[in-house]
C-alpha cells in the first residue's frame, strides 16, 4: 500500500491505496470534488456534511442495488449507462433537496 495525499472540497485527505488501484481511487476523489464543488457553488445547498451525507447515501443506495459481481457479463458500455443513471438520479434528489431551502 502506499498513501496518496487528495483535496476534495478544499479538505486534505491521506489516502492508503495499493498501486493496482490508484488511478481509479484518483478518479474518485475527482469525481466527489467535482459534485461537492458544484453543489457548494450552486448556493442552495446548506453545509458541506449535508451535501457529503447526501452524495453518499445515494451512491450507496445505488450499489446495494447493483447487480453481483459475477452474476452475469458486464460490458464498459453497460457500466457508462449505469453510472449516467446513476448521475441523473443523484442531480434530480439534489434538485428535490434544493428546493426545501
Amino acid at each position: 500500500m502506499e498513501q496518496i495525499d487528495v483535496r476534495i472540497l478544499d479538505r486534505e485527505y491521506r489516502l492508503a491505496v495499493s498501486p493496482d488501484q490508484r488511478e481509479r481511487l484518483l478518479e474518485a476523489v475527482s469525481m466527489v470534488d467535482g459534485r461537492m464543488r458544484a453543489l457548494r457553488d450552486s448556493g442552495r445547498v446548506a453545509g458541506i456534511d449535508r451535501i457529503a451525507v447526501m452524495a453518499a447515501l445515494q451512491l450507496a443506495n445505488e450499489l446495494l442495488g447493483a447487480p453481483a459481481a459475477g452474476a452475469g457479463t458486464t460490458t464498459t458500455g453497460d457500466i457508462i449507462r449505469r453510472i449516467r443513471s446513476i448521475k441523473e438520479e443523484i442531480d434530480a434528489e439534489i434538485e428535490r433537496q434544493e428546493r426545501l431551502f
